[in-house]
């Protein structure tokens, strides 16, 4: 067993953000604090993404602190440009973040105070833990009676590689999600496939014109108040509407963007709603989102009634050491920045032997509302 002061899971947008400020605050990476990637290389969630999802179309990427993202070509897929960044933005730093390394649980050393990280990679003691291990690894299949039964192919959004498979060229595709990955997945898969239905649960809120400071801020401050509860955070994104670009109102025009609700089967060979209408598909891609990937937390007993863990700041109220960065209103680019320093600044007085709360700032007044996993 090693011992650290801090302990970071995960290496995204949220762990590398904290990493950076840990370091910037007088620790030493891989002596008083550790970062553990359970991924193959750097690039968080974005090395998973499909090669279609070039850079220029990422949805408001914010740069880590300390170092710009320049000179990327919009034309390269997401995953390289961002894999590469984040590459020399841990060397750059000297971050030395452990991979792969799978944390299997956080619980009490019931001993000095500390909290045990036990890992695929040894056994860590600390003072304190980040958790930012983001959604990517929960991808939310809904339950949907007659799943089973259906003879063609069901994808995720996480399994998602593009539109020009045999998952999708030529065949009738249904593409359920109201969010921005569904309709990414269905403006591309809509070319090649021989018919699309979108389907979603709710009717899709499309939003026109500027997205400023204060439309930014008022749309985190909804997703802070669930987290606040003690609620299941929703995604920022799911709050601010999708934005109609130019792309999406062409596909309007060619009748791409027509939502039906949600159906209440699967059949054998397609879907069917309660009215008795069926739609016929050779492939469903189920692009309904991610949950936060928590579980090795479970041992500490942070939830709430309400399934969520309720946070001041970062920091969870259940327990003062454990701070989430990007969960919930710091489920985003800026926001994981943000997180990142206000989870640090508290830590230190947690370190110190005086807990300065300094919760609730740093984590509610970002507007670039990229969401990593977008």
């Amino acid at each position: 067993m090693e011992n650290v002061e801090v302990v970071v899971i995960g290496a995204g947008q949220a762990g590398l953000s904290s990493a950076y400020h840990l370091r910037r605050t007088g620790l030493t990476p891989g002596e008083d604090f550790v970062v553990l990637d359970h991924a193959p290389a750097p690039g968080g969630a974005w090395q998973f993404r499909w090669p279609t999802l070039t850079y220029g179309r990422v949805h408001g990427m914010h740069a880590l602190p300390g170092m710009e993202l320049t000179g990327a070509d919009p034309g390269r897929p997401s995953s390289e440009v961002i894999g590469e960044y984040f590459t020399h933005y841990e060397h750059r730093f000297g971050l030395s973040v452990r991979r792969p390394v799978d944390v299997r649980e956080v619980r009490d050393a019931d001993w000095g105070g500390r909290l045990l990280v036990r890992t695929s990679g040894g056994d860590w003691a600390a003072r304190a833990v980040i958790n930012a291990t983001g959604t990517w690894d929960r991808p939310f299949w809904p339950r949907v009676p007659g799943q089973e039964l259906f003879r063609g192919r069901q994808l995720h959004t996480s399994g998602y590689r593009g539109p020009d498979t045999d998952a999708f060229v030529g065949k009738r595709v249904v593409v359920v999600g109201g969010g921005t990955s569904a309709v990414q997945h269905l403006l591309e898969i809509s070319e090649v496939a021989r018919e699309t239905v979108w389907v979603t649960r709710r009717p899709p809120l499309f939003r026109a014109g500027p997205f400023g400071p204060e439309e930014g801020r008022a749309a985190v401050a909804l997703v802070e108040q669930r987290v606040r509860q003690g609620l299941p955070p929703q995604s920022v994104v799911s709050v601010t509407g999708l934005p109609m670009t130019e792309e999406m109102r062409r596909a309007r025009e060619r009748g791409v963007l027509e939502r039906v609700p949600m159906f209440s089967r699967v059949t054998e060979d397609g879907v069917a709603w309660d009215d008795g209408s069926q739609a016929a598909a050779d492939t469903i891609l189920w692009a309904t989102g991610f949950r936060p990937a928590i579980d090795h937390l479970a041992p500490l007993r942070l939830r709430e009634p309400g399934g969520g863990i309720r946070l001041e700041g970062t920091r969870a109220v259940r327990d003062e050491r454990v701070h989430l960065v990007g969960y919930g209103p710091s489920a985003s680019t800026i926001g994981a920045n943000r997180a990142g320093r206000a989870a640090v600044r508290d830590i230190r007085a947690l370190l110190a032997g005086g807990h300065e709360a300094a919760a609730g700032t740093g984590t509610s007044t970002g507007t670039g509302l990229a969401s990593p996993a977008a």
